[in-house]
């Protein structure tokens, strides 16, 4: 099958700042990529690009065989899920958990005047149980804690079964519990063939999921490496990335990591 993503040689500048540089990378359907590099290496940057919430400066950006310049955005950002902070506060802080996930399906996040039917109402549902939130659906987002609100925009993001899945930093702010939690529910998405390919930005590579399958390091704007976790998260590269000496371990699927 055809790549989902396919950027070639992109650049992007805000203002005098140039955040990528020369970027080529491309995730095929069966892919489970995280991006992982210090802060202001480019990562969020990039997810907006994947997300077509915004354009290259020079290069090009292919989304599900769709060029961005040439496609209508609206409609290409129906066919991908994303979970973000930046989405997150756009939230209306009354909407309830259910019509939270059930807007995904038009692309807003606070319900007005759509329509939905039954078999929207029945998904939502669904979603929310696989994600242990079904007691939580008459809730109100802002009385949700901070793991539970990440567990709900997961399931946002499916709502639509699209088929390019985009979280940006899931477990940032989450106790170990949360984080766990979430990172358990992530791991169990990955190895379901149902599901679409996924790219998730972290911090850190004790947030990596079991079952993701490649990386792509930043730094500066520009991939240091990038393949598959086995050959490309190494010490050395995270060494590259990070600007300080770093020692990786691997245990059952999981990573941790230290300066040394």
């Amino acid at each position: 099958m055809n790549d989902v993503l396919r950027l070639t040689d992109v650049t992007l500048r805000r203002g005098e700042n140039q955040v990528l540089d020369g970027v080529t990378w491309s995730v095929a359907p069966a892919d489970r990529w995280v991006i992982l590099g210090p802060n202001g290496a480019g990562k969020t940057s990039l997810v907006t690009l994947c997300s077509a919430r915004a354009h290259p400066t020079t290069g090009s950006v292919e989304i599900l065989g769709e060029p961005l310049g040439e496609t209508n955005t609206q409609e290409l950002r129906i066919r991908i899920g994303l979970a973000s902070a930046a989405l997150a506060d756009r939230i209306p802080p009354s909407e309830t958990v259910r019509d939270l996930v059930m807007t995904a399906a038009y692309g807003v996040t606070g319900r007005w005047r759509e329509e939905y039917e039954s078999v929207d109402e029945m998904r939502a549902d669904d979603l929310l149980a696989a994600f242990g939130m079904h007691a939580f659906a008459d809730r109100t987002f802002e009385t949700l804690s901070e793991g539970e609100r990440k567990r709900v925009q997961i399931a946002r993001a499916l709502m639509t079964d699209p088929e390019l899945l985009l979280l940006d930093e899931p477990a940032a702010g989450l106790d170990l519990g949360g984080r766990e939690e979430l990172l358990g529910a992530l791991t169990e998405l990955a190895g379901d063939r149902r599901s679409p390919a996924m790219v998730m930005v972290t911090h850190h590579v004790e947030e990596i999921p079991a079952g993701f399958t490649h990386v792509l390091l930043l730094r500066d704007g520009k991939a240091v490496a990038q393949g598959p976790l086995a050959d490309s998260l190494t010490s050395a590269n995270l060494s590259a990335a990070y600007g300080l000496p770093i020692q990786l371990f691997a245990h059952e699927g999981r990573w941790t990591a230290r300066s040394v």
